[in-house]
């Protein structure tokens, strides 16, 4: 057999070999993460929802969503453990006191967030888009009213 034939089966046995490989890291550090939960822990679910670890079970964990209510996940819908610091920023809206407190998202919001800070002034120099209706404006200047009639016209009953 020539080698030029099997060169697209070995390019694709090595692709799908690499992809693999790099899911069983993200499965392996996702899984690390949640082993490192702790009762009292703040996390935030796959939903995007924050709370405090109350308790570990082997598949589910016991949040509390707010004070006094409980809830029960899977372990595999909790998105990112969260440092102390950060939590409270986020939930009680406490400023962070120094910078070596970061979290390293497991999204791509770090990404976003950079891209927002350098396009602010950008932004600011944008034009603001209007978002009224075109009847609103019509209302509003006095050309149409409900009847069908301009505002220059009566009725002459």
């Amino acid at each position: 057999m020539n080698i030029v034939t099997l060169l697209p089966f070995i390019v694709l046995i090595g692709a799908m070999f690499l992809m693999t490989r790099s899911a069983k890291k993200k499965q392996q550090a996702a899984a690390q993460m949640r082993d490192e939960m702790q009762p009292g822990t703040g996390v935030r679910t796959i939903g995007g929802m924050y709370a405090t670890v109350k308790e570990i079970g082997d598949e589910t964990v016991l949040l509390e969503v707010a004070p006094g209510v409980h809830a029960v996940y899977a372990k595999n819908a909790i998105g990112a453990v969260l440092q102390d610091s950060e939590y409270n920023r986020i939930v009680h809206g406490d400023e962070e006191e120094s910078d070596s407190d970061t979290v390293v998202p497991d999204d791509a919001s770090s990404l976003t967030e950079a891209a927002d800070a350098e396009g602010t002034d950008k932004a600011a120099e944008a034009p603001k888009a209007d978002l009224t209706k075109k009847s609103d404006v019509a209302e509003d200047a006095g050309e149409v009213q409900k009847d069908g009639k301009t505002d220059g016209e009566t009725d002459a009953k």
